[in-house]
């Protein structure tokens, strides 16, 4: 089994499970692939294409639990190609970054998909925050992002005349796409090479088959028929250690989801902003702040706060799954970091609530804006990977045994599954 745990995508790839399947079930005859890609995000599907891309005579299937695909993180993000300044030098995150911007705008260009390079902009606007400027500017430059700059203070209006700091990085390569529809496009061109994708198809457990050629039993809802498989990748996103414990695997690191709430920019005031404006991130706290982000249909996002999920997929301060709630908070890890930042995540709660409070932190870079500029926005959840000390994931994690960046670098992250997959399995 290959595993790759991450926020956020955990996937995994294994040969062989030793849970059984449901008894008591009829089922009709099972349909048979080569491989079986579970999670139709965009990781999923950036996977199984690129297996076709790699072995085009095997037959290989997605299946999604939901309606659509991408109905989670992949559809419920701020839409950024992020050209991978943050990670530290040497991860595996800032390498399948700054390869996967690449590959994605090839994908773009070639497929004639709608994305635009807006830029991006990190704002230092206090005096202690210059000093961490230029530590993410060496950091920048270490990790291979292309044509980087320093702007100086009074250069900063070139870019975005509305913004004002001391200084900020430019990133003129960071753009913006829609995801959600990027996943499909994915999926399309898989499609096209002979893959098939199976909706309304969750995954219920693994089993032994009995077939020596096919050895994997897939088991979803009971009026489906089982899959047989040779191999199974999973890319579950805000249920990968789920399904990772599925298969036999280690309960860590474990998914807790974090809500993040978005205040939307009204229509007549979008003028105040034209491209990506960032903070200079705080390594004091475990999340960046709040961020304005233009988006492909001309709105303009401003946030996120990060509070915790009360549900896995909940988007909403209603949204509760007490499953998912009580998995969250009896976590030693999660208890551990609620320890370390009780008090900054009080001030995300009540930024959450009190809209005019996130307003304020937003005025910090564009001072002309007013609480009256925005209403309510979407919000989406991030599947943050923790460990049991309350420390937040920050990198890909990869594992090998028997039984068994995100979206700007999924077709990064794609290409070093199928080529772990390839040397493990030999197909």
């Amino acid at each position: 089994m290959l595993i790759c745990r991450s926020h956020p995508c955990l996937a995994h790839i294994f040969r062989r499970s030793g849970s059984s399947a449901a008894a008591g079930i009829v089922y009709s005859k099972p349909e048979k692939f080569d491989v079986v890609v579970v999670g139709g995000g965009i990781v999923g599907c950036a996977t199984a294409r690129e297996i076709l891309l790699e072995r085009p005579n095997l037959k290989v299937a997605v299946i999604e639990k939901e309606a659509q695909l991408a109905p989670h993180q992949s559809g419920n993000n701020s839409g950024v190609i992020h050209a991978g300044i943050y990670y530290t030098p040497g991860s595996l995150k800032a390498r399948l970054c700054v390869e996967g911007m690449k590959l994605a705008y090839e994908f773009f260009d070639r497929r004639k998909f709608p994305y635009k390079k807006t830029g991006k902009l990190i704002v230092a606007v206090e005096p202690v925050e210059v000093d961490r400027l230029m530590h993410l500017y060496e950091r920048g430059v270490q990790n291979g992002v292309p044509d980087l700059e320093l702007v100086d203070g009074d250069r900063i209006k070139e870019f975005e005349p509305h913004c004002k700091g001391l200084k900020a990085i430019w990133s003129p390569h960071t753009g913006i796409v829609d995801w959600g529809a990027v996943t499909r496009e994915y999926a399309n061109d898989f499609r096209e090479k002979g893959g098939e994708v199976l909706l309304h198809h969750p995954l219920r457990a693994f089993g032994q088959s009995g077939d020596p050629e096919y050895p994997v039993r897939i088991v979803s809802d009971a009026d489906k028929a089982p899959l047989l498989t040779k191999y199974v990748i999973t890319c579950a996103g805000l249920q990968s250690d789920r399904v990772a414990q599925l298969s036999g695997c280690s309960r860590d690191p474990k998914i807790v989801p974090f809500r993040g709430e978005y205040l939307l920019l009204k229509p007549e005031k979008r003028h105040l902003v034209k491209t990506n404006i960032y903070p200079v991130p705080d390594p004091r706290f475990p999340f960046l702040g709040v961020h304005f982000t233009p988006r492909m249909n001309g709105d303009v996002w401003l946030g996120p706060n990060a509070v915790l999920a009360y549900k896995r997929e909940g988007y909403s301060y209603f949204s509760v799954s007490p499953r998912d709630l009580f998995e969250s908070l009896s976590y030693s890890g999660m208890q551990k970091l609620v320890g370390k930042y009780f008090n900054y995540g009080i001030k995300e709660f009540y930024r959450g609530i009190f809209i005019r409070a996130q307003v304020k932190q937003l005025q910090r870079f564009v001072p002309e804006l007013k609480f009256s500029d925005v209403t309510r926005g979407p919000s989406g959840v991030r599947a943050q990977a923790m460990d049991a000390q309350g420390n937040l994931v920050d990198d890909f994690v990869f594992d090998a045994a028997e039984g068994d960046p995100g979206a700007t670098s999924s077709l990064a992250i794609a290409k070093m599954i199928t080529e772990r997959a390839q040397k493990l399995f030999n197909f």
